[in-house]
C-alpha cells in the first residue's frame, strides 16, 4: 500500500523541538482562537469522511461500515466537543487556574487509529498543549492524512507533529526530556514499561491498557437484545477492542436459549472483504496478531473447553479468523484470563448475582463490563460493585465524547473523554482572589 519512514532519534528530537517552540505561542492563544482550529479539523473530517473511512479499512482491515459509521463520526465528534471546551476551562475547574503542561507525547494503537488520534489530540490542543503523536507501525496512514487536514486548517507549524515507527520510536517519544505529558493506549505489558521509564521524571502519565470485560446476562434480560449486544461486544472490529466483552457470564436458567440464539446469530455473520459494505467481520490486523489468536484458541481446546465456529468460507489471501465461541470454560483457562484481542468469546455460567460479581471481578483487568437485566435495582447493585471503569447497562460498546473512558487495575489509570479528559493535560493552580473579589 505505502512505504512509511521509521523515525529515529534525530527525527524525534526535531519533532519535540518543533512542538516546544510552537507551544510558546499556542499556549498564549485565547481559547476561542484555539477552538476555531479544532472546529475546522472536525468539519474537514466530516467532509472527507469517505476518504478517511476507506483508508482506515484498507490499512487496518476493519469493515468499511464500522469505519464509516463509528470511527469517523466519533473522531469528528471529539474535535467538536473539545473545541467547545477550549474557551471554558476556567468554568470547568472553578477556584483553580488551568495552565497547559507543554509538549504531550502520545502513542496510539492499531485497532482504532484515527479515533485514538482524535481522543489524544483534541483535549491536548484545546487545553493549550502541543503534541508529538506516534501512530502504530501497522496503521499509520490515517494519522498521516490527518496531518494533511491540520495543514489545510492552517494549524500553526509545530503544534501537532507525527512521527512514524515501531516500539523504539515510541520509546524515544516517551523518554524525551522535553515531553511533559505521556498518554499511551495499548497493551498492559508496554504500559508497565512506560510507567517504569517515566517514574521519577515528573512527567504526567495516563495509560489506557488491556481488558477482559465481563458481559453479564441475567435470566430476566431481553435475550434477543442481549444476543445482539454480545455479538457487538466481542465481534465488533474483529474483537480488536480493549473493552471487548470477551467473557460472557450467563445465568444458568437461560444458558441453553442464549447459546442457541448465539450460534444461530454467528451463522449470519459475514466474514470477508473489509471494503464490502455487507461485511460484518473483517481481516485480522497482522500475521503477529493472528498467530496470537490461534495460539490462545488452541490452548482453550487443549484445556478442555468446547469450541464452536460457524460454517463460512474465508478468503484465500490475507489474515482471517472465524467468529468463535467456547463453552465449558472455567476461570483457570487461559482463554478466560488472558486478553485474546480477537473474535473469540468465552462463556461461563452463574447462579446468583453474588457469584456473577465474584467471577466478573476475578481478573487483573478493570476496563469495562456489561449488565443485562430488566431490574433497575439490580443494575445499580452490580455497577456499584463491579471494578470496571465503564459499565454499560442493556447495551455494549456505546461511546460518546462527553463521557469519560478509562480503567482500573491493570487496565490503566486516567480518563479520556468528557470533562475528565481535560484534567490530565492541565496544571491546576489555586486561584488567588484579589481585593476586588476577582480571581487572579
Amino acid at each position: 500500500m505505502a512505504e512509511v519512514a521509521e523515525a529515529g532519534p534525530e527525527d524525534v528530537d526535531l519533532a519535540v523541538e518543533a512542538a516546544r517552540t510552537a507551544w510558546l505561542d499556542w499556549r498564549e492563544l485565547p481559547g476561542r482562537e484555539r477552538a476555531k482550529y479544532l472546529y475546522r479539523v472536525a468539519r474537514a473530517l466530516q467532509e472527507r469522511s469517505r476518504e478517511f473511512a476507506v483508508l482506515e479499512s484498507m490499512n487496518g482491515g476493519k469493515p468499511i461500515k464500522e469505519s464509516r459509521d463509528v470511527d469517523l463520526p466519533l473522531a469528528a465528534a471529539h474535535f467538536f466537543y473539545y473545541a467547545g471546551w477550549a474557551d471554558k476551562l476556567e468554568y470547568a475547574f472553578p477556584g483553580r487556574v488551568p495552565r497547559p503542561l507543554g509538549v504531550a507525547g502520545q502513542v496510539i494503537p492499531w485497532n482504532f487509529p484515527l479515533l485514538m488520534a482524535a481522543w489524544k489530540l483534541a483535549p491536548a490542543l484545546a487545553t493549550g498543549n502541543t503534541s508529538v503523536l506516534k501512530p502504530a507501525e501497522t496503521t499509520p496512514l490515517t494519522a498521516l492524512l490527518l496531518a494533511e487536514v491540520f495543514q489545510e486548517a492552517e494549524l500553526p507549524a509545530g503544534v501537532v507533529n507525527i512521527v512514524t515507527g515501531a516500539g523504539q520510536t515510541g520509546a524515544l517519544v516517551v523518554n524525551h526530556p522535553d515531553v511533559a505529558k505521556v498518554a499511551f493506549t495499548g497493551s498492559t505489558e508496554v504500559g508497565k514499561l512506560i510507567r517504569r521509564s517515566v517514574a521519577g521524571t515528573g512527567k504526567r502519565l495516563t495509560l489506557e491498557l488491556g481488558g477482559k470485560a465481563a458481559n453479564i446476562v441475567f435470566e430476566d434480560a431481553p435475550l434477543d437484545q442481549a444476543v445482539e449486544g454480545i455479538v457487538n461486544g466481542i465481534y465488533f472490529n474483529q474483537g480488536h477492542v480493549c473493552c471487548a466483552g470477551s467473557r460472557l457470564l450467563v445465568q444458568e436458567s437461560v444458558f441453553e436459549p442464549v447459546l442457541e440464539k448465539l450460534k444461530d446469530r454467528l451463522q449470519t455473520l459475514r466474514v470477508g472483504d473489509p471494503l464490502d459494505k455487507n461485511t460484518d467481520v473483517g481481516a485480522i490486523n497482522s500475521r503477529q496478531q493472528l498467530d496470537k489468536i490461534e495460539e490462545l484458541v488452541e490452548s482453550g481446546v487443549e484445556e478442555g473447553a468446547e469450541i464452536y465456529q460457524p460454517e463460512c468460507r474465508l478468503p484465500e489471501r490475507g489474515f482471517w479468523f472465524r467468529p468463535t465461541l467456547f463453552t465449558g470454560v472455567s476461570q483457570s483457562h487461559r482463554i478466560a484470563r488472558e486478553e485474546i484481542f480477537g473474535p473469540v468469546l468465552s462463556i461461563l455460567t452463574f447462579r446468583t448475582p453474588e457469584e456473577a460479581l465474584e467471577k466478573a471481578n476475578n481478573t487483573p483487568y478493570g476496563l469495562s463490563a456489561g449488565v443485562w437485566t430488566e431490574k433497575g435495582s439490580r443494575i445499580l447493585w452490580m455497577t456499584e460493585r463491579l471494578r470496571a471503569g465503564v459499565i454499560w447497562a442493556n447495551t455494549f460498546n456505546r461511546f460518546d465524547p462527553s463521557s469519560p473512558f478509562g480503567g482500573y487495575k491493570e487496565s490503566g489509570f486516567g480518563r479520556e473523554g468528557g470533562l475528565h479528559g481535560l484534567e490530565p493535560y492541565l496544571e491546576l493552580e489555586p486561584a488567588i482572589v484579589a481585593g476586588d473579589g476577582r480571581e487572579r
